[in-house]
């Protein structure tokens, strides 16, 4: 079902290359786009498939996180996941458990991430295995995934998150044109089933 929503993301993207930064919340057009259920947990897993590529130099224990993640993930249809949700349980609390250090401030308990891929990954495979589907987990993890740290502008939409916000428009609009062909699809008859009636 095609939407404007994604010509409102590339209008963030515009604006990054007028202004340099953008605050994270413009993000939030987002939450409409993924009230269609099926698009959260497609997102879940576009963004950890995205993050299991991004492993970078690692220590040997977050490397075998990646390994595993790739191993679940490489060939994930994207727009129709099906990832083995047994597999995916048992990664995503390999994944928990590796970063749940906790640290107490004045104001709350926070928890210590020590390297975002992973904790992407974790994300996502949460919204996946989510049995509802959650908006608002989404909109966050697609403002997670796109927020760049800047020293002129601190943490927020600016130069470094173009790459990732174009990989979000090309996903939605691929989501958006399969789900305008699947109701085409299943309307139309195989050629084996066509009978020749003149």
């Amino acid at each position: 079902m095609r939407t404007n929503i994604p010509e409102n993301v590339v209008s963030i993207l515009r604006n990054i290359d007028q202004f340099g930064s953008q605050e994270p919340t413009r993000l939030t057009v987002l939450k409409k786009w993924f009230q269609v259920p099926s698009r959260a947990k497609s997102f879940g897993i576009f963004v950890a498939n995205r993050a299991s590529g991004r492993s970078g130099k690692v220590k040997s224990d977050e490397k075998e996180l990646f390994r595993l993640s790739r191993k679940l993930l490489n060939g994930a249809d994207v727009v129709k996941p099906s990832v083995d949700k047994r597999k995916a349980r048992g990664l995503h609390r390999k994944l928990h458990d590796f970063q749940k250090e906790q640290k107490r401030t004045r104001w709350a308990m926070i928890r210590i991430i020590k390297n975002w891929n992973l904790f992407l990954i974790e994300e996502g495979l949460q919204i996946y295995l989510n049995s509802t589907y959650d908006v608002g987990a989404a909109y966050k993890l697609a403002s997670d995934y796109c927020r760049h740290y800047d020293p002129r502008y601190g943490d927020t939409l600016n130069l470094g998150s173009r790459h990732k916000l174009k990989e979000i428009i090309r996903f939605m609009f691929t989501v958006e044109a399969l789900e305008d062909i699947e109701p085409r699809r299943k309307n139309c008859r195989p050629m084996a089933n066509l009978r020749n009636d003149y």
